[in-house]
């Protein structure tokens, strides 16, 4: 099948003129080292190497079945290319897509502005592009096992998920499945859509894919240049109770993706941080002063929020607080979905992302 999306993203990054390093340095101070899920090719001789974040070891033209992956919660063996795949939880539908693969059913969207058939805009865009109709699952309350099964899938794609041990074995009774290299609802796009390929037996177009949308978002950074190094912390907090509040950690693909925009963590909040395995940490408002170094907040809320941090004196040595410098999600928008970023949501809103963020740092005093 003609892979439509994967030409448009070609097309946007050969007309940048730029390389996908633009903001390496500072993507260091907030990403956490890659991990690819580690994949092995089983030739007849057995001795093909293993795949791993520093190593391309598979390629479209090369990629030989069965293949072994071993991930956080076991090995899982793919036995021949995949044709029915199944792709559950956040983001992993939109990496088949984006290849070009129609999967035969998928998770619906959980948060934010969703069409009727419970997708978010780029995924409904994705099937639209590629002349398909979705066939969608309501996971809400737990996975549907029984609508899984029924689409008698050969890879079920759950690169970025929270899999429970139990569910992945319940789910490996269905099909194979990818679940995540290391930690729960931690892997970042990048390894989302690499792990997810390489499943697919499509690792080189994976890679080549993450490249070009690096390339965009460095065409895309080039007219921020006031963005660059500024100290970003990525808040969740109720305005109804400031008591306690929470930030996301690096192993947060929303906190890691700021990374990607030049953007850097307050050494403040990478000070708080006791247990590196944790996508947040929770923080008293009684010790909001030790976060004197954070220039922008995002997070979830209305000008409301803003209005009764900066009447709350507990917040008032956070300069984001007193300047104002807010990126402010509402959940009802496509930003706050698009802030957990996948391969087809950073093209369709890093626009109205970077827009946002560079209006926060002008207020920067």
């Amino acid at each position: 099948m003609k892979r439509k999306l994967l030409s448009v993203l070609t097309a946007l990054a050969l007309t940048a003129g730029v390389t996908a390093c633009g903001s390496a340095d500072n993507a260091d101070n907030i990403n956490e080292e890659s991990s690819a899920l580690e994949v092995t090719n089983e030739t007849a001789d057995s001795a093909a190497p293993e795949a791993n974040a520093d190593s391309t070891s598979l390629s479209n033209s090369n990629a030989s079945f069965p293949m072994t992956i071993k991930h956080a919660l076991g090995e899982t063996v793919i036995s021949e290319k995949p044709e029915n795949v199944v792709a559950i939880a956040w983001g992993n539908p939109d990496v088949p897509l984006a290849l070009g693969v129609v999967p035969v059913g998928i998770s619906e969207a959980n948060f934010g502005p969703r069409d009727e058939n419970g997708l978010l805009a780029w995924t409904a865009n994705a099937f639209t592009e590629l002349g398909a109709e979705p066939n969608v699952f309501d996971d809400t309350d737990g996975w549907d096992y029984e609508a899984i099964a029924d689409c008698a899938p050969d890879v079920i794609l759950a690169a970025y998920s929270g899999l429970s041990q139990e569910e992945y074995d319940r789910l490996s009774e269905i099909a194979p499945v990818v679940a995540y290299p290391e930690i729960a609802w931690s892997t970042t796009w990048q390894d989302e859509t690499i792990n997810d390929a390489a499943a697919l037996g499509l690792e080189d177009e994976g890679r080549v894919l993450v490249a070009e949308t690096e390339e965009l978002i460095a065409e895309k950074l080039s007219e921020y240049p006031d963005l660059e190094g500024k100290k970003v912390g990525f808040f969740w907090l109720s305005e109804d109770d400031l008591g306690t509040f929470y930030i996301y950690t690096n192993n947060d693909p929303r906190a890691a993706f700021l990374g990607d925009l030049g953007l850097v963590t307050p050494e403040s909040v990478t000070n708080l941080i006791e247990d590196d395995t944790a996508f947040s940490i929770t923080v008293s408002a009684e010790n909001a002063d030790l976060l004197d170094d954070v220039d922008i907040i995002i997070t979830y809320g209305q000008e409301s929020l803003v209005e009764a941090m900066q009447k709350d004196g507990r917040f008032s040595k956070i300069p984001a607080v007193n300047n104002g410098a807010f990126v402010l999600l509402d959940s009802n928008d496509v930003l706050a979905a698009a802030s957990t970023p996948t391969v087809l949501s950073i093209p369709y809103c890093i626009d109205d992302y970077l827009k946002a963020l560079n209006d926060a740092a002008a207020k920067i005093q």
